[in-house]
């Protein structure tokens, strides 16, 4: 994982964390800048002059002190990223799907529900026995049994 301000290439990346202090962080979050969403690096930093980067269906600049703490990892690198089931997350913990395990049929049902690669989930509960598994992906709840959620696996981001 490196800093936007770190790399000197074209491509696409997720982003893992934004450092900084609170009003800054909150400023990127009200763009839509928080951990699991990709950015393509269109011009890569020479200099002080930033970058340029297309983000959610538009060109931005990005300046090299933001640029400083945005925490990013390539899209290319999963078998870098440290994966977790997603049975083991623990309640507010986030991650991005990165691989499926499991029978044909189960893979296709847990897509069918939204749980594809590349898609940003948050734990919101566990039962009491921790069976079943709350998460919110896509904007709604869903509730997974344990012996299902064992078989995605997510790369860990953000702070939880």
């Amino acid at each position: 994982m490196k800093t936007l301000s770190e790399l000197n290439g074209r491509g696409k990346y997720v982003i893992i964390k934004v450092l900084g202090d609170h009003k800054l962080v909150r400023r990127l979050a009200e763009m839509g800048m928080i951990a699991g969403k990709s950015i393509t690096i269109i011009t890569p930093a020479s200099g002080p002059t930033g970058l340029t980067i297309f983000f959610q269906g538009q060109r931005l600049a990005i300046s090299d002190d933001i640029a400083e703490r945005i925490v990013v990892r390539n899209m290319s690198d999963e078998e870098t990223a440290d994966l977790h089931s997603l049975s083991d997350l623990a309640i507010s913990d986030s991650g991005i799907v990165t691989k499926m395990t499991g029978g044909k049929e189960l893979r296709k049902r847990l897509m069918d529900m939204g749980l594809t690669k590349g898609t940003m989930i948050k734990v919101n509960n566990v039962a009491p026995l921790g069976d079943p598994v709350e998460i919110i992906v896509r904007g709604y709840k869903l509730s997974l049994r344990k012996a299902d959620a064992i078989n995605v696996l997510v790369e860990k981001v953000g702070e939880g």
